[in-house]
């Protein structure tokens, strides 16, 4: 390790050109990576939703409807004059309205009543559209021209498209907003001013060549593209904190600036990497979802911290061996106070902390198994800061909830399709249903229908019906209701039927989600626990270790219970598995230097002055991870990336609270445990040792803890 950094140093003008020639190269190539808006599109091949899309694909020239167009104040032939134009306007597959489901030329009376409100209600006509997916862009664009901002549109294809737009918005605000905040605090919290520009310069440089290379999937999800900057920025600070104070503690020792260097990467690298080993290992086990946006966000986040060691072990030495002049220039005085006193107060209230911990963990833990969850991405957009959760409000409002669903049926029996249209209709939930039966009706044969209006109801295999039902996925029984459309269909047709729609895709997200659940978090626990049993080379200490960031965890799942709050479940099942890779770096850094005190101290006093050093550089660490996710949950106007930055900012500031409160506890409990199961373990022992060694290692005179007390370091 010395000999490749006096080479990285040797060549340090190099170094430096290359990786800020690598970073501006990868900034212009961030912005040719599309961003996908569409959790539909993560969802395995094999689901019924996804199979029956490719069917309608090949059978029929439209998809399922994915937009509905609000008009106020038309009458009839008004309404229908809107829809021609609707129906030419570009990247419009189809347009369905009242005349699809009755005959419109007979008194509205007789029709039953129910349909004509679905579609006409007090002069006020809403529209059902089909847009190709391809021309998205294009087709909101023209749908909004022709109908102004005071009539309204929602619907899936609206969100998507208002969520590619809104998601790069998004993570531009939350950089200009996440940059300043992080610099304040490191600023706060470290001996130059200086240095927290260095510590931007090295992660900002990670994050564009993170986000360049992202160009190798072709497209990324708006998970990965908003959340992912932000995450590596607040995650993989500490490892640039932590090397460039081991810098500054080895020049206080009277090294020269590249000797110190040296002594800094070889010292450091092993707990820096350790820890970034521990992130990648919670990010990669989202690689095992079969909802492949676990892996989309987990390959690039686990490059991501990649690329952050990378930068912080090659680029942050030679930047800094360059600049070490101007850090010495900017130096000043410590502007947080001790720890002393915090770390006596914890000490005294610790047995009381733990038992409050040990009993409230069950309940939290009881609390997330209860939770209310939103498994598709209608609600994606309800706020009425944007106009798509304006439009949604205005529409749900007016017309209530509506949600179609195809159903595609072998073609050949008139008589068995009429009869399941009637059995569609008489559900409660079903307002309308277009078909070959309803629409046209048996007693016209197919050959007299017009080519156009015959091809829209059969295929040279299926029959298609598009059933309207008032549901949506905030309801309880949203699933029930679509399950009922299906055992018609399976009633007649067996499992020859084909079925899409928003729905039909949410409930194979929720079967697919759910099913991830368990095994994600499982295996993210197994490659914590098998690089912590490695890196302390103890059975027990790992075990502690994840018992408590899981703990805090389970708190962070079970508080929206309590709130009231509906979860999305993508968030939920991700922030299991992020939560403990991000932040159990605190607990080894904690237990890191419990042990090295430990050798010298009793456990009361190695606890006590490891709390006393260490809690200022933890708290650094989860100021910046609760901030920036906070930032996240405040700015985004996507719903889920507003909830998993609200989560993944109050799991951070937990995590911390469980460190710091009740893992010094459990070290001095098992203690005894500890020493049994850990190799070489060397504990102080006073009657072995003299009482003369504990007295000074208890009042934290040594060297060494001078060192570690004059530094933030970092929680690596």
């Amino acid at each position: 390790m010395e000999r490749y950094t006096q080479f990285l140093l040797k060549h340090r003008i190099q170094v430096i050109v290359l990786f800020v020639a690598a970073a501006a190269v990868c900034a212009v190539l961030s912005g040719l990576i599309d961003v996908n808006c569409k959790l539909t599109d993560y969802l395995p091949g094999e689901s019924a939703s996804t199979r029956a899309i490719k069917v309608m694909e090949e059978e029929y020239n439209q998809a399922v409807p994915n937009m509905r167009v609000l008009i106020y104040d038309v009458t009839i032939p008004e309404a229908l004059e809107y829809k021609e134009r609707l129906k030419a306007a570009e990247g419009i597959q189809e347009v369905s309205w009242l005349d699809d489901a009755i005959n419109i030329y007979e008194p509205l009376e007789m029709a039953p009543q129910k349909t004509v409100d679905e579609w006409y209600q007090d002069g006020n006509a809403l529209f059902s559209v089909t847009v190709k997916e391809d021309r998205a862009d294009e087709a909101v664009a023209a749908v909004r021209e022709i109908i102004g901002d005071e009539n309204c549109m929602s619907g899936s294809v609206v969100e998507s498209v208002a969520a590619a737009s809104d998601t790069a918005k998004d993570v531009r605000k939350i950089m200009l907003l996440a940059v300043p905040i992080v610099f304040l605090i490191l600023l706060l919290t470290t001996s130059s001013w200086f240095e927290p520009v260095l510590f931007l310069i090295t992660i900002g440089v990670a994050i564009l060549i993170n986000m360049g290379t992202n160009l190798i999937f072709g497209t990324v999800s708006f998970v990965t593209s908003a959340a992912g900057p932000v995450l590596q920025l607040a995650v993989s600070m500490d490892y640039s904190i932590f090397l460039l104070h081991r810098f500054e503690e080895n020049r206080n020792q009277g090294l020269k600036a590249e000797t110190a260097m040296c002594a800094a990467v070889k010292q450091s690298a092993g707990r820096i990497l350790s820890c970034g080993l521990t992130t990648v290992a919670g990010f990669l086990a989202l690689v095992f979802m079969v909802f492949q946006i676990g892996p989309d966000l987990g390959w690039a986040m686990a490059k991501a911290i990649i690329f952050s060691l990378i930068s912080v072990l090659c680029f942050l030495p030679a930047l800094a061996i360059v600049t070490y002049k101007l850090i010495d220039r900017t130096r000043h005085r410590p502007l947080v106070p001790g720890f002393g006193g915090f770390s006596s107060f914890v000490m005294k209230i610790r047995i009381p902390l733990l038992i409050l911990v040990v009993l409230l963990v069950p309940v939290f833990w009881l609390a997330q198994n209860r939770n209310s969850f939103y498994y598709g991405d209608s609600e994606f957009y309800t706020s009425e800061a944007a106009q798509p959760g304006r439009d949604t409000k205005a529409i749900r409002g007016l017309y209530g909830p509506s949600s179609p669903v195809v159903l595609m049926v072998p073609r050949g029996s008139l008589e068995k399709e009429a009869a399941m249209n009637e059995e569609l209709l008489d559900l409660d939930y079903v307002t309308s249903v277009i078909s070959y039966a309803n629409s046209v009706g048996n007693s016209i044969p197919s050959d007299y229908v017009p080519s156009d209006t015959l091809s829209s109801f059969y295929s040279a295999n299926y029959s298609r019906f598009i059933i309207t039902l008032d549901t949506e996925e905030r309801e309880a029984d949203w699933d029930e209701k679509v399950n009922a459309v299906r055992s018609i269909g399976e009633k007649y047709y067996g499992n020859e039927i084909q079925y899409a729609g928003d729905l039909v895709s949410t409930e194979d997200l929720k079967t697919t989600i759910t099913r991830d659940n368990l095994k994600v978090s499982l295996l993210a626990v197994i490659f914590v626990l098998c690089i912590l049993l490695v890196k302390f080379r103890s059975i027990s200490l790992p075990l502690i270790i994840t018992l408590v960031i899981e703990a805090s965890i389970r708190i962070n799942l079970g508080l929206p219970y309590f709130s009231g709050t509906s979860l999305f479940y993508i968030g939920y099942l991700m922030i299991s598995t992020m939560q403990l890779g991000v932040t159990i770096d605190y607990a080894i850094f904690f237990t890191d230097r419990y042990l090295e005190l430990r050798k010298r101290m009793t456990k009361r006093n190695a606890a006590g002055q490891t709390l006393k050093t260490c809690t200022l550089s933890i708290l650094t660490s989860s100021l910046v991870l609760t901030l920036a996710g906070s930032i996240l949950g405040l700015v985004s106007t996507n719903g889920v990336l507003s909830q998993l930055g609200t989560l993944i900012g109050r799991g951070a500031a937990l995590s911390f609270a469980l460190v710091i409160f009740v893992l010094p506890s459990l070290l001095m409990l098992f203690d005894g445990l500890i020493r049994k199961t850990t190799l070489n373990a060397d504990f102080f022992e006073s009657g072995k040792q003299g009482g003369s060694g504990e007295k000074d290692a208890g009042s934290g005179r040594s060297e060494d803890g001078k060192a570690e007390n004059a530094s933030t370091g970092g929680a690596v």
